[in-house]
């Protein structure tokens, strides 16, 4: 088991976004010991039903939490960045009860569960880091429902992109009001609970109202309060600090 401080580095940036972390902290995280792996774009990493015995730790490219219903459709649950530990929860819970796949080709960086309690039981700072990106991970959960179960269309839409754009920001990962985010239509659709056909659509309002552009992969948000309104979106929930927030894009 090797210790990688450069793909930890990616976790501990992360949850200095919502909790002030000491240098000694860093350190301490910083030293787990891991087994990094590079795996494929649109792969699955873990499936629902395995008893995992790591973490699984995002340090580069883009994740995708999922569950799959008996008759082969797909529900995107949430969606993953550099420095995310999409399944921090297996910490406590023995079983799965969902699936992660990459979006893009993805490093990963597997820490064992042995190492996570030993380092939380000896440093109780880490723990509350550590809860706190768990309880992040819950909010923006709450936020989803809401978006697939009551938001028109366009507010799905709009409020998966505000709130994509918002965390890509927070982490450097998006310049002024561009950034890449490598979604099809149809796992735009498996996130808003919407046909290929209406996100479609919808994209295509977006940018008739002249919110947003796209070319490629690259996105550019051509208005940034108009649509954070036409969202009804508030970046509350993510619950950065300050010095993660999006200031106004002018």
């Amino acid at each position: 088991m090797s210790v990688a401080r450069s793909d930890l580095h990616s976790l501990t940036t992360q949850l200095d976004l919502v909790f002030e972390l000491s240098k000694d902290d860093r350190a301490a995280i910083e030293a787990l010991p891991v087994r990094t792996k590079m795996v494929g774009e649109r792969r699955d990493i873990i499936r629902e039903g395995v008893v995992p015995t790591e973490c699984c730790l995002l340090v580069s490219g883009m994740v995708c939490r999922y569950k799959m219903l008996s008759n082969g459709r797909r529900q995107i649950l949430s969606f993953h960045f550099a420095g995310d530990l999409p399944d921090l929860q297996s910490l406590h819970l023995k079983t799965m009860d969902h699936s992660l796949a990459t979006i893009t080709e993805s490093r990963l960086a597997f820490i064992p569960h042995d190492a996570v309690r030993k380092l939380i039981r000896a440093r109780p700072s880490v723990a509350d880091a550590l809860m706190h990106h768990l309880l992040v991970d819950a909010a923006i959960y709450r936020e989803w429902i809401a978006n697939v179960g009551r938001r028109t269309a366009l507010e799905r839409v709009a409020h998966l992109i505000c709130e994509c754009f918002t965390r890509l920001h927070a982490l450097g990962a998006a310049r002024q009001a561009t950034f890449e985010l490598p979604l099809t239509q149809a796992e735009i659709g498996d996130a808003t609970g919407l046909s290929n056909v209406h996100v479609n659509r919808t994209l295509k309002e977006l940018r008739r109202l002249g919110l947003i552009a796209t070319n490629g992969k690259v996105h550019a948000i051509l208005d940034w309060e108009m649509l954070r309104d036409a969202a009804g979106f508030d970046p509350g929930y993510i619950h950065l600090r300050a010095k993660g927030s999006v200031a106004s894009l002018g």
